[in-house]
């Protein structure tokens, strides 16, 4: 595998979660697996593996290799100090380092080089988002480095399509890439080159992160541009759930709750929402902790929801619920949402940025998680809210709706509460009918312990992927 991000090792995002985790379900399905990252600032060595040349263009530059092995997993680093010794992986708050399309094709130039040059055999390569997207392209155009009998197929996931890699054309003889590659079967995307439909055009198979996503992405809606290309290889693009890792979002091990709890012994859920409320100055008295508690962990920006949050904003307090948000993002929505504790502290608490342990603490205390995405290809903490029976508020988009059920109200059957339309009447709508269901105990219970009982570990999504494979060396195997 190639990827710019590999939990715990760096971390933007979901990717790295992923990149973390899917690994490691692999190796406990029978395979073997290297991930090929940078060594950031900050990441260990490990163990010295050897130095790869690595040609871009004119440059010939050399990459010292190390890894380091954990449960069963080798991470394989690729040094190149001028490229990765920085302070942010991919550039300062929401700008680019202007030199990304040279530090992510060396990457992958670096990955491939050794690939080819080892005597492990490697079955697939499978690349990760824009900053992996040239892997599949360069694979073919360093086949006959590789014997005929160990070519590797390769595979593509998109994780957002919303980043696609875009970069002037004048690169590609700074990468030594022809312009025959300035073609609209190839790199070209209006007048520029994308990392991204490079990834999408030249690997065997495509996968993205939930089913629902791999539908959307091929609409004007949701394609941001590239549905058409989609629609095109419709045929061979999956859509796989991600998981979540169970060693990492366990109520029952989570060292970060202040009591154990599961969904047959749920006391453990009031201590930890004393402690949010604690955390976050919210009143604590027994009357307080009666009160529904509404969690939001998330990117402050438009994506996620928070124009439809912005104008419900004054609405919330009064549903009788308290709030507390852990984020940051546009600084509009940040100085909202410090306003609004400003003016409500006994109900709304904010902390602007981000704290592993606090997330975990939030997913353990909440009663409700509002997730009121524009779109979200999979989404990992409405699973992590079903893990630890805190109820979801979710959009019906991409992997929320392959994953919330909504409750059916003549039933009780169900996991969480969605909403079709993005509109903030439909997602006030659907926050009022959870805060109302939460003061039906027994029914509320009833809807906890369901989600508690999913499934959303990465063993399926494990035998998914190794399904996608089998089908891509069959297919590289009859070209």
């Amino acid at each position: 595998m190639v990827a710019s991000e590999v939990h715990p090792f760096a971390k933007t995002g979901g990717l790295a979660d992923v990149l973390g985790a899917l690994p490691r379900a692999l190796v406990r399905l029978g395979h073997q697996v290297d991930v090929f990252m940078p060594r950031y600032r900050g990441i260990p060595a490990g163990a010295p593996l050897g130095r790869v040349r690595v040609t871009l263009g004119g440059q010939v530059n050399q990459a010292d290799l190390s890894a380091i092995v954990d449960d069963g997993v080798r991470t394989v680093f690729v040094s190149h100090p001028t490229y990765y010794d920085r302070e942010y992986l991919y550039g300062p708050a929401s700008r680019d380092y202007p030199d990304n399309p040279e530090r992510f094709a060396f990457l992958s130039q670096a990955a491939l080089t050794w690939a080819a040059s080892t005597d492990d055999r490697y079955d697939i390569v499978h690349a990760h988002d824009w900053q992996a997207g040239l892997v599949p392209l360069l694979v073919e155009r360093m086949m006959p480095t590789w014997p005929a009998a160990v070519r590797p197929a390769t595979v593509f996931t998109i994780h957002n399509l919303a980043y696609q890699g875009l970069f002037d054309a004048s690169w590609l003889p700074l990468l030594g890439l022809g312009r025959d590659l300035m073609r609209v079967d190839a790199l070209e995307y209006w007048s520029q080159i994308s990392y991204l439909k490079g990834g999408i055009v030249f690997s065997d198979l495509v996968t993205t992160v939930s089913p629902r996503y791999a539908s959307e992405i091929q609409t004007p809606e949701l394609g941001f541009g590239f549905d058409g290309i989609l629609r095109q290889r419709g045929g061979d693009l999956v859509g796989i759930l991600n998981g979540i890792d169970y060693d990492q979002w366990d109520p029952e091990r989570d060292l970060n709750l202040p009591v154990p709890f599961s969904a047959s012994k749920m006391a453990g859920k009031a201590a930890a929402k004393r402690r949010v409320l604690e955390s976050f100055a919210l009143p604590r008295t027994a009357e307080a902790r009666q009160r529904p508690l509404v969690a939001m962990i998330s990117r402050m920006v438009d994506q996620k929801g928070f124009d439809l949050l912005e104008q419900i904003a004054d609405e919330l307090p009064a549903l009788g619920a308290m709030y507390v948000l852990l984020g940051s993002g546009d600084p509009r929505y940040e100085a909202q949402w410090r306003e609004l504790a400003e003016r409500y502290p006994t109900q709304v608490g904010v902390k602007i940025g981000f704290d592993e342990s606090l997330a975990h603490l939030i997913e353990g205390g909440a009663d409700l998680f509002l997730m009121p995405s524009r779109f979200e290809p999979c989404g990992l903490n409405q699973m992590y809210s079903l893990r630890y029976g805190t109820v979801p508020v979710v959009r019906a988009t991409g992997g929320l709706f392959d994953t919330v059920r909504d409750v059916d109200p003549r039933t009780g059957k169900g996991t969480g509460f969605t909403f079709v339309e993005y509109s903030p009447v439909a997602l006030l709508g659907a926050l009022t009918r959870g805060l109302a269901m939460f003061e039906n105990r027994p029914a509320w219970r009833r809807i906890q312990k369901a989600g508690m009982r999913e499934d959303l570990s990465w063993d399926a999504s494990g035998r998914a992927y190794v399904q996608v494979y089998e089908r891509a060396i069959a297919r590289r195997a009859s070209a």
